[in-house]
């Protein structure tokens, strides 16, 4: 395939990007020099959407880009950035869908489980439909709803993306010093439900999701089993060797990140009904499997 990605300098991309091979990619990203350090020699770069006039020499669109969520405060300015530089390149991408006579098959696009907002205890999958209406909730709708307008051009799949986890980046990446200093522990009480996945798993879904030409609409990006705080913070310190005794406190927390300390406070107990429906097997299906695997390397 000749595939289209945004955001393939980012985690995900970029592992989907070395890792499944046997395709021609090309590569949205607003650094080229430093894109060229990360990725394939073959891998085609662009530093904007203006230098495509149609997708018609593509067969797949990732689109995956999108300012960090969690690493600043979220200020009036922050929630903008944040929103357009989502919805922007998708509104982009649907264009350019409108505007080629021999579309891409399909269009898989970003979006996340804070689509689905605080939901305590209960067990949410796809066909949850009480969609709240906070800042994370209402960007993921939003995203979603320009990349469906794409669905009179193509196959249009949401990527409903929970915690990724990779020793290398990420969340889980950013946990493992304080952690093996001893400072590591749960958020909190640590009773919130945690939806994650093992980057290995989540390209693979995405492979999967690629080339399965039923799939439409929303999917799930999360292992089949997802833990509480307080059970996750317990096996990370497990595997590292080291104790993990100091919570976070919640008032700390939103004192000092606000409304976006909801992406630590939330609780989303989220299944993969459909992927596991159409039978995508996860090498990961638990947390211990996860983290011993991820640690090891």
């Amino acid at each position: 395939m000749n595939i289209l990605i945004t955001g393939g300098t980012g985690l995900i991309g970029r592992r989907f990007i070395n890792t499944v091979s046997g395709h021609q990619y090309t590569v949205l990203t607003r650094s080229p020099e430093q894109a060229k350090k990360n990725l394939p020699a073959s891998v085609r770069l662009i530093s904007s959407l203006s230098e495509l006039t149609t997708l018609d020499i593509f067969d797949a669109v990732i689109n995956l880009a999108g300012e960090p969520i969690i690493d600043k405060r979220w200020t009036k300015k922050q929630k903008a950035v944040i929103s357009n530089s989502r919805w922007d390149i998708t509104r982009q991408l649907v264009d350019l869908f409108r505007a080629s006579s021999e579309p891409p098959a399909v269009f898989l696009s970003g979006s996340a489980i804070g689509v689905y907002g605080d939901q305590g205890d209960v067990m949410v999958d796809e066909t949850f439909s009480s969609l709240p209406d906070d800042f994370a909730a209402q960007l993921c709708a939003r995203w979603e709803a320009i990349a469906q307008e794409a669905a009179s051009y193509t196959r249009v799949v949401f990527l409903r993306t929970g915690i990724v986890l990779d020793a290398q980046a990420g969340a889980l990446a950013k946990m493992l010093l304080p952690f093996k200093l001893g400072l590591g522990g749960p958020v909190a009480k640590g009773e919130q439900f945690m939806s994650w996945i093992h980057i290995d798993d989540m390209v693979r879904a995405i492979e999967f999701l690629l080339v399965q030409s039923q799939a439409y609409g929303a999917y799930n990006l999360v292992a089949p089993e997802p833990v509480r705080n307080r059970d996750f913070t317990q096996a990370l310190a497990a595997h590292l060797k080291r104790w993990a005794i100091l919570p976070a406190p919640k008032k700390l927390l939103q004192a000092l990140l606000g409304e976006s300390s909801a992406l630590l406070l939330d609780s989303q107990r989220v299944v993969p009904k459909r992927l596991l429906e159409e039978d995508f097997i996860f090498s990961f299906a638990e947390i211990n499997s996860a983290l011993n695997d991820l640690l090891k390397k």
